[in-house]
């Protein structure tokens, strides 16, 4: 984009480290989609995790504070009202949302989230009929990611902005996800689980370039922790 991006579309992406990414010295080529879009876009040399729990990411993600002694902000009390991304994007004139693969209600996820101006999407909005695969975690990522691609059409719809923040589960134990999409059969380990990541992102990316809205959408990939 050479100008301020419409939209933006925050994924963090369960459980990633470097360590798996060819674009971070990686050399188990799991991570063929992610590469690609490294190269395609800017990639960040100097970014750090502010823990080892989900809720510490979005803490991080959503408020960009370091992380506090106790419990997150997330699962804390008085944590609406905040000045998150979503609600001041929401200030000027976004429609935020979190989606998230999972049910919400863990680690209080869509309390803290619709109490600071995002809709919330989680595993109980998504029609039975879409969900393709799933475990206890939550369903396959491409799943949610489809869900996704339909709450930004809504969003965006008459011209409206939109932000996006996409909480995935696929890379995480058991590490289980549909068959026939990966070279590694499931249950693939974490290996397995982040190849199977970064396909689902891969046919992510490439259905959102069909929408109106992809051309003035910012991108952004990370880790949640």
């Amino acid at each position: 984009l050479r100008r301020s991006p419409r939209n933006l579309v925050l994924i963090s992406v369960e459980s990633l480290s470097a360590d798996f990414l060819g674009c971070y010295g990686g050399t188990q080529g799991l991570t063929p989609n992610l590469d690609r879009l490294a190269a395609e876009g800017f990639r960040f040399q100097e970014t750090y995790a502010t823990g080892t729990r989900t809720v510490r990411g979005l803490e991080a993600l959503s408020l960009g504070i370091p992380p506090i002694p106790g419990q997150a902000v997330v699962r804390r009390p008085d944590n609406k009202h905040l000045a998150t991304l979503g609600q001041i994007l929401d200030m000027q004139g976004f429609h935020a949302i979190f989606l998230y693969g999972g049910y919400g209600y863990f680690d209080n996820m869509n309390d803290y989230f619709k109490g600071n101006d995002h809709q919330i999407i989680d595993r109980t909005d998504f029609p039975k009929t879409s969900v393709v695969f799933a475990n206890a975690w939550g369903v396959a990522d491409e799943t949610l990611f489809q869900q996704a691609i339909l709450a930004m059409n809504r969003a965006t719809a008459g011209g409206k902005r939109a932000f996006a923040h996409i909480m995935t589960t696929s890379n995480h134990r058991p590490f289980t996800y549909p068959d026939g999409r990966i070279d590694i059969p499931s249950p693939g380990g974490r290996k397995g689980a982040v190849k199977y990541t970064d396909y689902a992102i891969g046919q992510f990316i490439e259905a959102a370039r069909k929408e109106p809205w992809f051309k003035d959408t910012l991108f952004v990939i990370t880790a949640d922790h």
